[in-house]
């Protein structure tokens, strides 16, 4: 199978925004589970976001890039969605960092 440059940039494109919309849909999957998990989360893409502007000289700072990920200003997705890591998410996060 071969896919031009330009059709696979789309796609991914499409599947990033796909995933975002997800988990913006998921605020009740919280970002310790996320990484407990699959080891990244909405912070990470985030990151991720920086880098690949980075990348391109393009200036976005990480606040910016949070709120495209989270759809919303960080501290107001914490305040509304952010839980508490209980003992067991954080003795799990933990123990995978070591």
């Amino acid at each position: 199978m071969s896919i031009d440059s330009e059709k696979r940039t789309e796609i991914e494109a499409a599947v990033y925004r796909r995933l975002v919309e997800h988990l913006r849909s998921k605020p009740d999957v919280q970002n310790i589970d996320l990484m407990n998990l699959a080891d990244f989360c909405r912070n990470c893409l985030s990151k991720w976001y920086v880098a690949a502007a980075e990348d391109r000289n393009i200036e976005i700072d990480y606040e910016q890039a949070r709120e495209i990920v989270y759809g919303m200003p960080y501290s107001e997705w914490k305040s509304k969605y952010q839980k508490e890591a209980t003992p067991e998410q954080m003795a799990a996060f933990n123990k995978k960092n070591k």
